[in-house]
């Protein structure tokens, strides 16, 4: 229903509406007398037209600052040996799956606490149920509380469920460092096609 007292409001608009980059050479608003200061961008920096640089990708770096990033050492913890357990920046952490869903840090404390003190506890809650997504990590200060709780209730009975125990963190295999994959290394591959 159209409503007969309302007025058709044409909207032209006026100089002062238009944006900085509809003025330009060439256009019909360039015969302006004065030239309009830009704005310096924080991105680009700077306000000329000649300086500015298209970016793309992940933050705004030079090539160089890259580079560098790819060539950095990063801190590690001095490790000696082959494959086996590894020690944490605080700890020796140990890796509970199979949790039940309603269980307590006090289960699991009074559980593992018979092997050593437990120096810190995370049973990760799922943010929809509310319930324990099944996971607990455990860090014990020596590594031979670590060892024992592991070989001890690997496979043992928690609250009705069957819990499996073992190492947070561990050292892969050996490794040689310049050895290279093949770019189809460890990929499937799609069956030749028939023509």
């Amino acid at each position: 229903m159209v409503n007969p007292e309302a007025e058709a409001v044409d909207f032209e608009p006026e100089d002062d509406d238009l944006m900085d980059e509809d003025i330009g050479e060439g256009s019909p608003n360039a015969t302006r007398g004065a030239q309009i200061p830009r704005l310096k961008s924080a991105v680009t920096g700077g306000g000329a037209v000649s300086a500015v640089r298209k970016t793309k990708g992940r933050g705004f770096r030079d090539e160089n600052a890259a580079e560098e990033d790819r060539n950095a050492r990063f801190d590690s913890l001095d490790t000696e040996g082959g494959p086996g357990p590894e020690r944490s920046i605080e700890g020796w952490i140990i890796l509970v799956t199979g949790v039940h869903e309603e269980a307590q840090e006090d289960d699991l404390q009074n559980a593992f606490g018979e092997f050593g003190e437990i120096k810190n506890l995370h049973l990760n809650l799922d943010r929809r149920t509310g319930f324990v997504k099944g996971y607990a990590l455990i860090e014990y200060e020596n590594f031979e509380e670590a060892q024992k709780a592991i070989e001890e209730l690997n496979g043992n009975e928690l609250l009705t469920q069957i819990i499996n125990v073992s190492w947070a963190f561990s050292k892969g295999p050996y490794r040689r460092r310049n050895m290279r994959r093949s770019p189809r290394g460890r990929r499937s591959r799609s069956p030749r096609r028939r023509f």
